[in-house]
């Protein structure tokens, strides 16, 4: 049985991504007091008596007709398909409505338990005015909470992990996380879509349409993976919303929480500023880094186009010169299961241990090769060096100076520590550490 997965439902704008924040005990779904900002469904990982459960943070399901409305309200159905509880939210401030009644209907029909929730109530004298009129609805009998303050958190989730299945993974979330970042547009939603084979975001030719990070898991090679959607990044001086400055936000902080961080570059347009700038951050978080270049169906294609391509890549991005380039079209699938197993094979790198026998050997064969730098009469002397972390991988070297190993030494190390071992897609951090220290 895999981990239960809570869907939160309503209409627009009665606190549900408030209510996602409290339970997963976070600030992943964007909170904003106007209607429409979640559009996708978001998951996030939430706790409750030691039993560990996926929380789904839907769009408001409401009767407008544009296409984002109509995208919105499917995803949030696709939700409930999915869930093993529902938690209908409404708010207690406004009453009931005639959408609240419409979505009880569904939600009566999907013969998943439900359970009624009346937000937005801060008081206990204000609850039974409040939650009176939801009665109406035949869901039985409502639990009054404040989402924003914490008020009944603790019986809403006691109510929810009663409804678990008795075979449910209530176990810790061990999967493999990787974001997929990149501009508005480069194709970030459809690659997610084409890995699962259903329409799991929304997809649409307008920029910006996913404006929170959104995790999406699947299995391949019996590995656990969390796919880790996000808005487009856009220039500082493009971003004019509020709402999409916090979507900036969530882009950076989903590649912070990523194990691989999967950079997507437009074939068709090639590599820009913005791309640089969002490799750069993934490489400065110790991130694993894959570039894949989308849209490469697209492309017009001559002798050695690919080659080339990745050498303009490599020259253009000499910091990210250990990470593997593939070129994909999210639209086709072309190339899609060697990206997955690219995002396998740099994991591996991430946590690849060297012993420090074997550290000391390369050291001491580099050294002989290209004598350390000095100053003044005085050379830079490595007495002996150690890996101490994984995730990336951490090198401490000993030394008698920590000021004479140079960049371009300590990059000289690490090359001769790749050319032995690889650590393919995975920076390594190689620190000095004087002896006396």
């Amino acid at each position: 049985m895999s981990r239960p997965i809570v869907a939160i439902v309503g209409r627009p704008n009665v606190g549900k991504s408030t209510l996602f924040n409290r339970l997963t005990r976070d600030k992943t779904a964007i909170v904003q007091g106007q209607p429409g900002v979640t559009r996708d469904r978001i998951y996030g990982d939430a706790e409750w008596l030691n039993k560990h459960f996926s929380v789904i943070d839907t769009g408001g399901i409401d009767r407008e007709e544009d296409i984002i409305a109509r995208q919105v309200r499917h995803q949030a159905m696709l939700a409930v398909e999915q869930a093993d509880v529902i938690i209908f939210l409404v708010d207690g401030r406004a009453g009931l409505t005639g959408v609240d009644e419409e979505i009880s209907h569904i939600l009566r029909r999907s013969s998943k338990p439900v359970i009624l929730c009346v937000n937005k109530v801060e008081s206990t004298e204000s609850a039974w005015e409040a939650s009176v009129d939801f009665y109406s609805l035949g869901l039985g009998e409502p639990i009054v909470i404040s989402a924003e303050h914490g008020r009944n958190i603790g019986d809403l989730l006691d109510a929810v992990v009663a409804h678990f299945p008795e075979d449910a993974d209530v176990g810790e979330d061990d999967s493999l996380k990787i974001a997929i970042v990149g501009r508005p547009n480069v194709g970030k939603s459809s690659l997610v879509n084409k890995v699962l084979g259903e329409e799991r975001v929304i997809v649409s030719d307008i920029p910006g349409t996913t404006r929170d990070a959104i995790d999406t898991r699947v299995v391949f090679q019996e590995q656990n993976l969390t796919l880790i959607d996000t808005a487009g990044l856009r220039r500082k001086s493009k971003v004019e919303e509020d709402v999409e400055y916090y979507s900036v936000v969530r882009t950076l902080r989903a590649i912070e929480r990523s194990d691989v961080t999967v950079v997507m570059i437009d074939g068709t347009e090639g590599l820009t500023e913005q791309d640089k700038r969002i490799a750069g951050y993934a490489h400065e978080q110790g991130r694993g880094v894959i570039l894949a270049v989308n849209k490469w169906d697209l492309v017009p294609k001559e002798t050695n186009t690919m080659r080339d391509f990745e050498r303009e890549l490599k020259e253009q991005l000499l910091f990210l010169d250990y990470a593997p380039v593939v070129f994909i079209s999210a639209a086709t699938g072309q190339r899609i299961n060697q990206l997955l197993e690219l995002c396998l094979t740099v994991n591996e790198a991430r946590n690849m241990r060297l012993s420090t026998g074997r550290v000391n050997e390369i050291i001491q064969d580099a050294v002989a090769m290209n004598q350390p730098p000095s100053d003044k009469g005085v050379p830079l002397k490595i007495y002996y060096g150690a890996q101490v972390q994984v995730q990336p991988p951490v090198f401490i070297l000993h030394v008698n100076r920590k000021d004479l190993l140079h960049f371009s030494y300590a990059r000289y190390l690490e090359n001769r520590i790749r050319q032995e071992y690889g650590f393919v897609g995975t920076p390594i951090m190689i620190v000095a550490k004087e002896r006396e220290e």
